[in-house]
């Protein structure tokens, strides 16, 4: 700890201040380097070792411990060594020693050992963490306000080598600046019967309770997000970020966690990065990028060299990067909202598509990116892929409502921005693509063919035929509610009107959308910060930041110009010739689909509902108590939260679709009287 600068705040002791010290067990070697605050008392002092340069504040409140017991504040028991103490702190039976921390206001140390900054270091800000691919080729340095989104830059634009330097060099600038051989205990922080930490820097409000090694880490709790460590956590090397929870035998090393984190009940993870509201509990992490809303909770489930997000791992899942010569190189993708089922298994290199389902074992290096909202199922050691059929299932709209609910960031500066929308250009444009594939596979194998071939993958005839209907449907849904919103809520004289009405704000957007692990966004809008950073245009992570906030920002933006360019290729006329009778149309193919999807959906959680359902329901009972047991555990099918939402939305969605017809036919009525 470096010399502090003498100020008005802190005098030298009194000799009868040091004499009651004495008395009260305390030694030091040179009680000229203890400086105190002018309201000081060593009242509440007692068997202490002073050792190096020491400030005391004054110790006036008492606080409650687990119990109900209360402690006046002081320090009890310990050896401080190069220490700040802040005012009404308490510090009782340090085992060992505290070296070489700034000790915030309230906080209390309660029954550790060890907690000291040995020579200078940066709290695990720099550390590298060589996610995605074990061989480090896609490593990414942590620190402080590391987010998704340039983490995901970092990793996976390796191809762009000016950008990746440039982030490196910004998080660089920032390391330095944390150098320090001081550590920070935030204010109002409790640290409680620890062994040892070492190099660490806490927040304010910070609770470690039991935890019994923490080495080289930063964790940035916050009053409006504080961060929990509970009993037997191990952590190297590591930063947490505000409103996460690490508890119950955890075990990270080289590893980010994100906002609103829980890892807990032996989860073990080396070489990860978790982001925003990831839930690791039993299982594994081993290189894993993990985005936005990842979740695994059961034992023997591996997520090894892989990029996820809204991912839901079912137990025993795991996939295999080992199928190589000259070092762990392979990786997977699971795109967004993906699932796998129990016991799955995936041999990486695959790349699997959004929304889709993973059953059983899968040998044959997968690709399903163009085919979202699937099912990937293994038949008597073959892939079999049924497009699009995650489209129907209830499960899959269940899990978009719950998403938004289930965030538990509550830090006002929130690091990931994160679009929630289950239909974008995103997985749109997949389906367009997948929809294509599907056409050309049916024409190029003929009618007679009772199923098809497509990468290593087998689809039956009767799944290419759904398929093609449901993204159908879908494309019509997606392209019907950007123009509605577009034109909702307006009155309209003339042709004109509309047109105008229809007109993009702005030219970016059309072609390729990317996900940038959770901020859904034009490629072009990226480019053109992937491009400010390969100039030197942009120099600060503040700038990225603000980049990053402002594509977020404008998605809807973006989104019109894309639907709008979509949907004059996919209805055959340029909106800038569209009439009142073309919006109709539109909204008719709208209307058809939304409420044929919504119908799909309806029938589907009506299966959750059925006799079979109801097996071991109404154990000892005859006459209808399977039936009575089953809706008053379950509830009654009409009375369900999702059933309700469906048949909302389906009324609404209807009431909309008329209204908006009834608006272009008043305007089509106008047009025939004028020109009458």
């Amino acid at each position: 700890m470096t010399q502090p600068t003498e100020n008005n705040f802190y005098r030298s002791l009194g000799d009868e201040e040091i004499g009651q010290l004495v008395y009260q067990g305390c030694s030091s070697p040179d009680w000229n380097l203890v400086k105190v605050s002018a309201d000081f008392s060593p009242d509440f002092i007692e068997h202490v070792k002073f050792t190096g340069h020491i400030r005391l504040n004054s110790f006036r409140q008492s606080v409650s411990l687990v119990g109900g017991i209360t402690f006046h504040t002081g320090i009890y028991n310990a050896w401080l060594h190069n220490c700040e103490v802040g005012r009404d702190a308490l510090i009782h039976n340090v085992r060992s020693y505290i070296a070489n921390y700034k000790i915030g206001e309230g906080v209390i140390i309660h029954n550790v050992t060890t907690l000291a900054v040995d020579g200078e270091t940066t709290f695990g800000n720099g550390v590298v963490v060589d996610a995605i691919n074990e061989g480090g080729g896609r490593s990414v340095p942590m620190y402080d306000y590391l987010s998704t989104h340039v983490a995901y830059m970092l990793a996976l634009y390796r191809h762009r080598p000016d950008v990746v330097t440039t982030l490196k060099n910004m998080i660089g600038d920032y390391v330095e600046k944390m150098k320090s051989n001081t550590g920070t205990i935030g204010s109002h922080s409790r640290i409680l019967n620890c062994n040892t930490i070492l190099n660490v820097k806490t927040g304010p409000v910070t609770t470690i309770d039991g935890a019994k090694k923490l080495k080289n880490g930063s964790i940035n709790s916050t009053r409006e997000a504080p961060v929990i460590i509970g009993e037997g956590v191990i952590m190297d090397d590591f930063i947490v970020c505000s409103g996460s929870r690490i508890t119950d035998s955890t075990l990270l090393s080289k590893c980010f966690v994100g906002q609103g984190c829980i890892l807990d009940k032996h989860y073990s993870a080396v070489n990860s990065l978790f982001f925003a509201n990831f839930q690791g509990f039993h299982g594994e992490a081993c290189s894993v990028f993990a985005g936005p809303y990842t979740v695994t909770h059961h034992k023997s489930t591996l997520l090894i060299a892989g990029l996820y997000s809204f991912l839901n791992a079912g137990s025993g899942s795991n996939q295999s990067n080992h199928l190589y010569k000259l070092g762990p190189i392979h990786q997977g993708i699971m795109e967004r909202g993906a699932k796998t089922t129990s016991d799955s298994y995936l041999l990486w290199p695959s790349r699997i598509g959004a929304f889709t389902l993973v059953m059983g074992r899968h040998y044959k290096h997968c690709d399903t990116a163009d085919f979202p909202f699937s099912y990937l199922i293994e038949c008597n050691d073959e892939s079999v892929l049924v497009p699009g059929i995650n489209l129907k299932s209830i499960g899959t709209i269940r899990d978009t409502q719950k998403w938004p609910k289930r965030d538990n960031r509550t830090d006002s500066n929130l690091l990931d921005l994160i679009n929630f929308n289950l239909l974008s250009p995103y997985t749109i444009q997949k389906m367009l693509n997948g929809r294509n594939k599907l056409l050309t596979l049916r024409k190029s194998a003929g009618d007679e063919a009772s199923e098809y071939v497509l990468d290593k993958m087998k689809i039956e005839k009767r799944a290419l035929e759904r398929g093609i209907i449901l993204y159908e449907m879908a494309i019509w849904k997606f392209i019907g509610n950007s123009l509605i919103t577009r034109l909702h809520g307006k009155q309209y004289e003339s042709e004109d009107e509309i047109r105008e009405a229809l007109k993009p704000d702005t030219s970016i957007g059309k072609g390729y959308w990317v996900d940038l692990s959770g901020l859904i966004c034009p490629f072009e809008a990226l480019d053109i910060l992937l491009k400010s950073l390969e100039s030197g245009d942009m120099n600060t992570l503040e700038e990225v930041n603000a980049a990053l906030f402002a594509l977020h920002n404008n998605y809807y933006n973006y989104e019109w110009t894309w639907a709008a360019d979509i949907l004059g290729e996919f209805y055959g006329k340029n909106i800038n010739e569209f009439t009142a009778k073309d919006v109709i149309s539109v909204v008719g193919k709208w209307k058809e689909s939304v409420l044929e999807i919504d119908r799909l959906l309806y029938e589907d959680a009506k299966k959750e509902f059925s006799l079979a359902k109801m097996t071991g329901f109404g154990i000892d009972g005859q006459n209808g108590a399977r039936e009575l047991d089953f809706a008053l555990v379950r509830g009654e099918f009409e009375k369900n939260e999702t059933v309700k939402a469906i048949q909302v939305h389906m009324k609404t969605k209807d009431d909309l679709g008329n209204e908006l017809i009834q608006c272009m036919k008043n305007v089509t009525h106008l047009h025939l009287t004028v020109s009458g």
